[in-house]
């Protein structure tokens, strides 16, 4: 279905909600204009495709003082804050380019409770080896509309273990301008006192921490110190305006957990008396009870935890009494996480364990600090046998693919419920101004209840939703617009994929086969509903599904044993073959819709495929450097070209519709050796580079501009230096930038597609940020001839109901008046082959649709009917 809503409020300039109209920057302009009427400038809204969450919410944060306002924090896909009169989640850091990827990962979020508009984040990606890159401390002062960034000296783990623990960021609420800061890595403590434009280690610190998740594993990523985890405040003996005297700060150090200073971080004193052998997830200071909570696991989290505390200190006594809920129903300890105080009713907390994979995680509730609790959840008995005993009812009808592919059941003894209330909660908070709120993140969402206090009432239920509307933390992997009422088709990571026919609403994910990761997928170039997809199925088998009938049912293929990847698959142009080439072992051909497979000839493992959007003998493959093309639909292969195309680096090409043998590659590394976009007109054979790209990893292509005769063409790249979207409508003679600084969603360079019906709009796959949707609010259908009117080559106008291009200078004369006149009539079918009309005039090779047949021009040609004479200039495919 192709309707958009309206542009209204939709698109978010680094967080802020505005008018979707986004002119490209000044010096944005493009190389070789056209005279085409195409090259306006476009005007580019932003949005989603609704997937909606997809990825873990390690961190929810409320302002303490400003109702409504509420924050979330991703761990690779950035920071949202709530909408509540759209009750949708509005992107924060889409500024963040594809040099800064990192900081797309936010491993802590802060608010200010004085100056409610500022609010604090702290990025960066990894610790390891696998992000170059130091964290940064950014802060605004306008809610996340902008940002400035303060560099930190050290890398900040957004996406490493732990990263569930915090908040490691907080400002104090005494003096705001005063911000503490716990640094993983053996960093220590640090603290800024000029409202986070710089930081400084807290030298009297004593403590750096020194808990490792799996320090004997070899693995980087497990290797990791979790340093210092969180701090907290207790501003009752702090005059307003100066900054808090008595703060608790937390570190990873299983015997020393916790530590106490009275002289406002002047000096540090371990708390005596405090719980040892464990991880402090999470610390909540109840100032009017006059207590600090603490939830406790184990493990650093979030995929692992099996055995925690909760506990209770007096920070006036110094007493300490352990709170933890004794309920196990299925007999198996767990560690804690999630931790939160309806600051209404003090009386009233709320823990979550970190994790119980079988068959649910489990909430406690008290409304008596702890000393007794009520679960979510229970198993009970009565005169009819075992049942569960549930104080929560679950609704997913907004989110289907929630499901993960089972059918959705109620809780049932013994078994898992579908939906689950979730795994990995380290985030659960009541909204401080509104006792029936709570929200809690999961690995895949967040879900949210309107009417928690009915969980106190006798047989009371909760009712619980997703909340992650606006939230778009997919990683994305490659992506297929078909022509007609599919508007585009992905696979990703994690949820497999999905087939959107409503940008809009949220779909189920593949079915039949259901899958778990999805790698690639791809759609005949002249049959859309023949669509192919590789991923791993629920079993964890890598295998392709192919379907014919736009996705309604599928055939699966054999298991590819012994692959360590799914890799790339494609399907030719008329849908008879497909092409798989799993990561490991040999590329193999299916002639059957994926029943069977063999093995290919002359292609090495790992090679990448696509296929020729006209010729169903042609498929193309690229791997080292080599370029190969099969000219037997995907049987056997030999390499056409080496030498000129990148050797090292990522490489993604694709064939361009309505032509044979006109191919565009993008790819490389910016650390050596060729890295740009290239051209070939001859199937690969030869390759021209397109100038003024210094850079370019994607390359996708979409309708045609009115009265352009080529596809328009979209990348990812560096152009003259400058990073980002751009755009061709003349064959990649001039290009425009269609994104601008505030629209960068990190690292883009796995694949962009633009829709075969809609000019203009472009999908853009992120790593956590989803599919990006970008409309041309500047395209609009050509002007109505006008006898008066002079026009010049390349000039478009409509006539007649068709749209019409100017070879050369005319006024006066109608479009299609005479035979061979200045107007050419330019149309094309819905995959994008050129259709023949009287007025228009074909070059050797060119492809045309006629009679519902596919010809080609021996020569140039203007007027003569296809098949209308037996030596005539048009020859017959297939």
């Amino acid at each position: 279905m192709r309707f958009r809503r309206s542009a209204i409020g939709l698109v978010v300039a680094t967080g802020v909600v505005i008018p979707l109209s986004v002119v490209p920057p000044a010096t944005a302009q493009p190389t070789d204009a056209p005279a085409l009427a195409a090259s306006v400038p476009p005007s580019y809204e932003w949005s989603n495709a609704a997937i909606s969450g997809g990825g873990y919410v390690p961190g929810i944060v409320y302002s303490q003082t400003e109702p409504g306002l509420v924050y979330a924090r991703t761990d690779i896909g950035g920071a949202y804050r709530l909408d509540r009169d759209s009750d949708e989640w509005v992107p924060l850091l889409d500024h963040v380019g594809w040099d800064d990827w990192n900081r797309l990962g936010v491993l802590s979020l802060a608010t200010d409770p004085i100056e409610t508009n500022r609010v604090y984040v702290a990025t960066g990606m990894y610790t390891n080896e696998w992000d170059p890159s130091p964290g940064a401390i950014l802060r605004s002062d306008d809610y996340g509309s902008t940002w400035d960034a303060s560099p930190l000296p050290f890398k900040v783990g957004g996406n490493m273990p732990g990263r569930g623990i915090g908040e490691r960021l907080q400002v104090d609420p005494s003096d705001t301008d005063v911000l503490y800061y716990g640094a993983e890595q053996g960093q220590g403590l640090w603290r800024s006192t000029d409202a986070g434009a710089t930081f400084s280690r807290v030298e009297s610190f004593p403590n750096a921490g020194d808990f490792v998740p799996d320090a004997g594993s070899g693995n980087s990523y497990l290797m990791q110190n979790l340093g210092v985890l969180w701090t907290a405040f207790d501003t009752s003996t702090t005059d307003a305006g100066a900054p808090t005297r008595t703060v608790f700060t937390a570190v990873a150090d299983t015997d020393d957990i916790l530590y106490r200073s009275d002289d406002a971080g002047a000096t540090w004193q371990p708390v005596a008396g405090a719980p040892t052998g464990f991880l402090p997830h999470h610390g909540i200071v109840d100032e009017a009870g006059r207590f600090l909570y603490l939830s406790t696991s184990n493990t650093s989290g979030p995929y692992d935890g099996s055995d925690g505390q909760v506990w209770r200190y007096g920070i006036d006594d110094g007493t300490w009494t352990e709170v933890t809920p004794t309920l196990r129903p299925v007999g198996v300890d767990f560690g804690f996480a999630g931790l939160t105080i309806d600051r209404s009713d003090p009386d009233t907390i709320m823990v979550a364990s970190q994790i119980q994979w079988w068959p649910d995680i489990l909430i406690f509730r008290s409304t008596d600090r702890g000393e007794t609790w009520t679960p979510i959840w229970d198993y009970a008995y009565d005169e009819s046998g075992s049942y569960v005993a549930a104080r929560y009812s679950q609704s997913i009808d907004d989110v289907p693919w929630l499901a993960f592919g089972k059918e959705v059941s109620g809780p049932v003894p013994w078994a898992e419920p579908t939906p689950k209330l979730g795994w990995m909660v380290s985030a659960l908070e009541i909204d401080p101004f509104d006792s029936d709120e709570l929200m809690y993140g999961t690995g895949a969402t967040i879900y949210r209840s309107d009417d928690l206090t009915a969980w106190d009432e006798p047989g009371g239920v909760i009712h619980l939703a997703p909340e992650a509307f606006g939230i778009e933390e997919t990683a994305i992997q490659d992506l297929a617009a078909p022509a007609g009422d599919i508007d585009v088709v992905s696979a990703m990571l994690d949820l497999g994929g999905f087939i959107h026919d409503d940008l809009d609403s949220v779909p189920q994910s593949f079915q039949a086969p259901y899958f778990g990761g999805g790698t690639s997928v791809d759609v005949a170039g002249l049959e859309p509903d023949v669509i192919v997809r590789a991923g791993t199925d629920g079993s964890g088998a890598r295998v392709v599904a192919a379907s014919v009938d736009g996705g309604d049912s599928w055939t699966t293929s054999p298991a590819a044993d012994g692959a360590t990847g799914s890799g790339t698959v494609t399907v030719n142009a008329d849908g008879s073959g497909i092409v798989w080439t799993p990561d490991g072992v040999a590329v193999r051909h299916s002639a059957d819709g994926g029943t069977t497979f063999a093995e290919v000839a002359g292609l090495p493992a790992g090679a990448r495929v696509e296929s020729d959007r006209v010729d169903p003998r042609r498929v193309y493959a690229f791997a080292g450097g080599v370029f190969y093309r099969s000219d037997d639909g995907g049987a056997t292969f030999a390499a056409v070209s080496e030498g000129t195309l990148p050797d090292e680096g990522p490489v993604r090409f694709a064939a361009t519709p309505g032509s044979i043998g006109d191919v565009w590659l993008a790819g490389g590394s910016d650390e050596g050796g060729a890295y740009g976009l290239w051209h070939s007109q001859d199937a690969g054979a030869t390759w021209t580079a397109t100038s003024g790209f210094d850079e370019a990893d994607t390359v996708g292509f979409g309708k045609a501009a009115p009265g352009a005769t080529t596809p328009a063409i979209y990348t990812a790249a560096s152009r003259d230096g400058e990073r980002g979207v751009y755009r061709s409508t003349d064959g990649g003679a001039s290009w425009w930038r269609i994104n601008d600084d505030a629209h960068q969603w990190g690292w883009i360079g796995a694949d962009i597609e633009g829709d075969p019906d809609v000019f203009g709009r472009v999908y853009i796959a992120t790593n956590g940020r989803g599919i990006i949707v970008g409309d041309d609010t500047a395209a609009a259908e050509p002007a109505a001839w006008n006898a008066g009117s002079v026009y010049v080559e390349g000039d478009v106008v409509a006539h007649g109901g068709a749209a019409w291009v100017a070879s050369w200078w005319t006024r006066g004369q109608a479009p299609g008046s005479k035979k061979n006149g200045a107007w050419q009539e330019i149309a094309a079918t819905p995959t994008g082959v050129a259709v023949w009309t009287a007025s228009r005039i074909f070059d050797a090779g060119d492809i045309a649709s006629f009679g519902g047949e596919l010809w080609r021009a021996r020569w140039w040609t203007r007027g003569d009917e296809p098949g209308a004479k037996k030596n005539g200039p048009w020859e017959r495919l297939g």
